[in-house]
């Protein structure tokens, strides 16, 4: 996985694809829709594991809103269900607004799989607008959500779906597990995994972000609390770091951890090193902040 991990829950990821595959496809005519902070999660995260919601922010008094508007409810209705418009007031819905770091309006962000893609600002001309669109849905291909689509043209066949690929039952076990709350059964199941397969990079990142959540159940908030008074207590500072990464905040948790590492006793310092070894396998090689805290973390230990 490279990049942060999104919206601080490999778990809450889980539960909004569960509510997503459970929720109806937006009708026919409904593919433009008025979200408020109160439906945002469903209509919006939740909504955007079965299609590419794109974000309309805009506001009553902004002229050049009332250029762009029109012209992405017009494309979101010819689409056909390939993609869903929100639209969100800023000035009904100001939490929305600075949770996006909205500097101007009109606004325009697409989510895919609950990620957030920034998109433009200000009203485009159309062609711009379309090529923005193209290269959503293209991601959101990538990403395997096909979206309600359109109906089939008269006269035309349906196109035959490949056939989906059987579901490998150990990992199957392990989700169950997981899902019922049971970290240490999930976290035992994905390493039988990779006993029998070393090389599963699959079950490997399953294996660290189950970790992850079993810690973060059992957090003590307490001496995470203490960490940034207590510089010297590691189990503070490990507590402190978890709470930051899964709350997204990457950055906060890696310097955190390499300032921690530079401080501590030999035993302490390889149960921290440990930990960053842990956040770079989640985060993935490609990761800009992997490459970046590894050179600190060696200059750190050598």
């Amino acid at each position: 996985m490279s990049g942060a991990v999104d919206l601080a829950a490999v778990k809450a990821r889980s539960d909004a694809q569960a509510r997503a595959a459970e929720a109806p496809a937006p009708a026919p005519g409904g593919y433009v829709i008025d979200v408020t902070e109160a439906t945002f999660q469903a209509e919006v995260l939740d909504r955007s594991f079965q299609v590419p919601v794109l974000l309309d922010l805009w506001a009553e008094w902004c002229q050049p809103c009332k250029q762009l508007s029109p012209v992405l409810e017009r494309l979101a209705e010819a689409g056909g269900g390939s993609w869903v418009l929100a639209k969100i007031d800023v000035d009904a819905n100001q939490r929305i607004s600075q949770a996006l770091q909205v500097q101007s309006i009109p606004s325009v962000f697409a989510v895919i799989g609950g990620q957030l893609i920034p998109g433009f600002q200000g009203a485009l001309p159309e062609p711009q607008v379309r090529d923005f669109i193209d290269a959503v849905l293209q991601a959101a291909g990538e990403a395997g959500l096909t979206g309600a689509g359109a109906p089939p043209a008269e006269g035309d066949e349906p196109a035959a779906e490949p056939p989906a690929e059987p579901e490998d039952p150990r990992f199957t076990a392990a989700e169950e597990a997981l899902e019922a709350g049971d970290y240490d059964l999930a976290v035992q199941r994905y390493q039988a995994i990779l006993d029998s397969e070393p090389a599963n990079s699959e079950a490997a990142l399953a294996l660290g972000q189950t970790r992850l959540l079993k810690r973060l159940d059992g957090v003590d908030a307490a001496a995470a609390q203490r960490a940034d008074t207590a510089p010297d207590d590691v189990d503070a500072q490990l507590a402190a770091a978890d709470l930051a990464f899964a709350s997204n905040n990457i950055s906060g948790a890696l310097d955190r951890l390499l300032t921690t590492v530079a401080r501590v006793a030999a035993d302490d310092r390889e149960r921290v090193r440990m930990r960053l070894v842990e956040y770079f396998d989640l985060l993935g090689p490609d990761d800009p902040l992997v490459s970046d805290a590894r050179r600190r973390l060696a200059r750190a230990l050598f």
